[in-house]
């Protein structure tokens, strides 16, 4: 079995602790790896010479700060074509969506494919190791197996939604017609993926999970019936996601047309509990926050997203200290126009302190820490960071990834603290100033035990020719509308 050595880095942040605050930070540390699991990990001094003398790889991690590989728990890959539209740039969440979904539909596999890689290449080059995928459209013989080989071809380990859209807009729905499927079409694709990719086993580099767009663009029975589906897989762990309370709009549509609020409507569908996970959730009430802590009922919580669309600022500190497992997602590309999860953190970790002082009064008031205002420590950046890796993995229900220990997925990103934007703040806090001082690309990247970003450079496809394909084909899909 093939051995790694992380050798001598100037600090590895374990996150092994539920309290960001109480996970180790061991300086001048060492990890090592045999085939794809994490099986020593403590103060270089302290690594056994025999295991020093089998390493068949060392990579010198002086200078450098490790951290669990982060966990992006929402994005649609697809929607990398599409950035910066100019017709879109200033709208609103609806109207985002429907300025697009005529551009959408000219989306070949080859797109999909493309689109993919260079989501995850972005992804990987900051220090995201696994990710999740919602893909609702499938035009023009698109597949699920489109984004899936795009993955393993470039080795990122991978949680693919089979998303879906039913209801079009001579049904009531957002969509238009020509986007969407019928139902029966929607559940057989959707059994034939999970038996056919679905793994369940630790250290799984691929799961499938079934992912009903919105309730705005599927009906009630494919909702109920897609929950039935996954949860016959019992012991599986075949997972359920969808986007909910994203904006006033989105609580709008649910009040009208369900009479109930979104949490309301998903405990109505059956769609709370430790297996499911919602996007946004920025509207999310009290109501709904306790109904997600007493299910275990997870969210993706997209702040760079929710602010390009101006949708809100969503209430994870309430969530997290009522105990609703929170994780980050990137979201877009085109509702984000990026896809940097260390980015990332760093607007989870400021727009939290900025919400609150956004919050009324009554709400601000109650909204203390042992008696006193929380103020700027609304999120700390380990916090953030905790969103990041371990948050993620709670919320797509894995206990192999998401923070550093023996017996864990080797997967892992050190971050050179020797550069410029953490020049006078690593000599102070090496954790805290990758969020505070910058939002830096990995040095090294480590997925399953294979190194896929080595300094600085993707060592799995070679990025030129795939970004000149990827915008030849967004200028093609654009064109093809204009």
């Amino acid at each position: 079995m093939p051995t790694l050595l992380i050798d001598r880095a100037a600090c590895i942040a374990t996150f092994d602790h539920n309290d960001p605050a109480r996970g180790r930070e061991i300086h001048d540390a060492s990890l090592f790896v045999r085939d794809n699991l994490i099986e020593w990990i403590g103060p270089a001094s302290e690594l056994a010479p025999a295991l020093r003398e089998e390493v068949d790889e060392v990579i010198d991690a002086r200078g450098h700060l490790v951290t669990p590989g982060l966990v992006n728990t929402h994005h649609h890959m697809y929607q990398s074509l599409t950035r910066a539209i100019p017709a879109v740039q200033n709208a609103e969440l609806f109207g985002w969506l429907q300025g697009l979904y005529p551009i959408w539909t000219g989306l070949t596999p080859e797109m999909v494919q493309v689109s993919t890689q260079v989501a995850m290449a972005e992804l990987l080059m900051s220090g995201c190791t696994t990710t999740s995928d919602h893909l609702y459209i499938y035009p023009n013989g698109v597949r699920l197996e489109d984004s899936i080989e795009a993955a393993q071809r470039i080795g990122m380990r991978f949680m693919a939604t089979r998303g879906s859209m039913s209801v079009g807009q001579s049904a009531g729905g957002l969509p238009p017609d020509a986007v969407v499927e019928r139902e029966d079409d929607i559940l057989k694709d959707s059994q034939r993926l999970i038996e056919t990719w679905h793994d369940a086993r630790h250290g799984a580099m691929l799961q499938i999970a079934l992912a009903p767009c919105s309730p705005f663009s599927v009906s009630t029975a494919l909702m109920k019936e897609s929950a039935a589906l996954a949860r016959s897989f019992k012991g599986q762990g075949v997972r359920l996601h969808t986007h909910l309370a994203e904006n006033d709009h989105d609580i709008a549509y649910s009040l009208e047309k369900f009479k109930r609020t979104p949490a309301q409507y998903a405990q109505d569908l059956g769609w709370l509990g430790d297996d499911v996970w919602h996007a946004h959730c920025v509207k999310l009430d009290d109501d709904g926050i306790s109904l997600f802590a007493a299910s275990r009922t997870g969210v993706a919580h997209c702040p760079c997203s929710n602010m390009r669309l101006a949708s809100g600022i969503a209430p994870v500190r309430r969530m997290l200290d009522a105990g609703v497992p929170v994780g980050l997602g990137v979201d877009g590309s085109a509702s984000n126009d990026g896809a940097h999860m260390v980015g990332e953190a760093r607007q989870a970790l400021l727009l939290a302190r900025v919400g609150r002082a956004v919050q009324p009064p009554e709400v601000r008031a109650g909204n203390t820490f042992f008696g006193c205002d929380l103020g700027p420590s609304e999120m700390t950046a380990r916090d953030a960071l905790c969103l990041a890796t371990r948050g993620g993995a709670q919320v797509l229900g894995r206990r192999d990834i998401g923070h550093l220990a023996p017996g864990l997925c080797a997967d892992l990103a050190l971050f050179d603290l020797r550069t410029l934007g953490f020049a006078g703040g690593a000599v102070h806090d090496p954790v805290a100033s990758l969020l505070l001082c910058a939002s830096p690309q990995a040095a090294y990247t480590v997925v399953n035990g294979r190194v896929v970003v080595r300094q600085g450079q993707l060592t799995t496809v070679d990025l030129g020719p795939l970004l000149e394909k990827h915008n030849r084909l967004a200028r093609k899909l654009a064109q093809a509308v204009a």
